[in-house]
């Protein structure tokens, strides 16, 4: 019997090469979809003899059929991750996250083969939220294009399971962080950028007051999520979130790497960024009981992992320019 195959879209990218390694270590049989605009050749070069790469865009449909073709398992990660990216070019986003979501959904449906469509969604979708922990039930506010796209993406994916026929999980992703997670784009997420910072040796960019805080989820539990989501036998056409399970301000984590590097950092204050949320904190009950979802990566252990990677692969080479 045939090995089945498992397609993750934007499987060049941070999380999306997460798990491709997880999967090339299990013996998956692999395959890619990305158009290596965000995505890094790089990341994938350790096991690149042992997957399927197709160069295309999610945002053409004929990329899409040729991706899936013959596919068990769709792991959909190819996204614009990017709040203020949205803020900024809301029409390439949109394009990339909802109609890209919509094509690929209709190409697993349409390939016959695909046994679970696996949805990266996004907490933003919860919007400012003033209960906690938030909790799927309660109704989305979204206050950023992204939001809106990653949550119309839900929406779609959740509707393909019941209108359908495709079998569908989406994962509403809390503050994802890592290995592989880029810090050199004016995009780049907080945790990069503050590492980045604290290495060269210059103040960390401290936007608002440093209290908002944020539930941060290494990518290792990013990546059992999705391996977990795909084959478990409750949950199908419904919403999930992924997380630690706790909150950590922007002040905790200076704290944690001023531990990491031995010495006190400076900070510039700056604005609140449009879009910005005061808190995340994300209920995983439901997670942990459908899914058998269990966090193991804690913030400071994450934090530790992460900063290794980045001094091995990537600020000892910067700091030489």
């Amino acid at each position: 019997m045939a090995k089945p195959i498992w397609l993750v879209t934007g499987g060049a990218g941070f999380i999306g090469s997460n798990i491709v390694e997880a999967l090339v270590k299990k013996g998956e049989k692999v395959r890619i979809l990305d158009n290596f605009s965000t995505g890094k050749k790089q990341h994938i070069a350790p096991f690149k003899n042992k997957i399927d790469v197709v160069k295309g865009d999610i945002c053409n449909p004929a990329h899409c059929r040729k991706a899936v073709k013959g596919v068990s398992y769709v792991l959909h990660q190819a996204a614009i991750r990017s709040v203020p990216k949205s803020m900024d070019r809301p029409t390439a986003s949109h394009d990339a996250n909802a109609t890209g979501t919509l094509n690929m959904l209709i190409a697993a449906r349409d390939a016959g083969t695909v046994k679970r469509f696996v949805y990266a969604s996004s907490s933003s979708a919860y919007g400012d939220q003033k209960k906690f922990p938030q909790k799927i039930k309660y109704k989305p506010q979204p206050i950023s294009p992204y939001a809106v796209q990653k949550l119309t993406g839900e929406h779609y994916a959740i509707m393909f399971s019941k209108a359908m026929g495709l079998e569908t999980v989406s994962l509403r992703y809390f503050n994802v962080f890592g290995p592989r997670q880029d810090p050199e784009s004016k995009y780049s997420a907080v945790i990069p950028g503050f590492m980045e910072a604290a290495y060269l040796g210059r103040p960390l960019e401290m936007h608002w007051d440093g209290k908002q805080s944020r539930d941060f989820t290494h990518v290792f539990d990013v990546v059992q999520a999705n391996l977990k989501a795909a084959k478990a036998r409750q949950g199908v056409g419904e919403a999930f979130n992924v997380a630690n399970g706790k909150s950590h301000s922007m002040l905790d984590l200076q704290h944690v790497i001023e531990k990491i590097v031995g010495h006190k950092l400076e900070r510039k204050h700056f604005p609140r960024r449009q879009g910005d949320v005061r808190k995340t904190w994300a209920d995983i009950g439901p997670t942990k009981i459908k899914l058998g979802y269990k966090p193991k990566v804690s913030f400071e252990k994450g934090l530790r992992i992460t900063w290794d990677y980045f001094e091995k692969t990537y600020f000892s080479k910067k700091k030489k320019k």
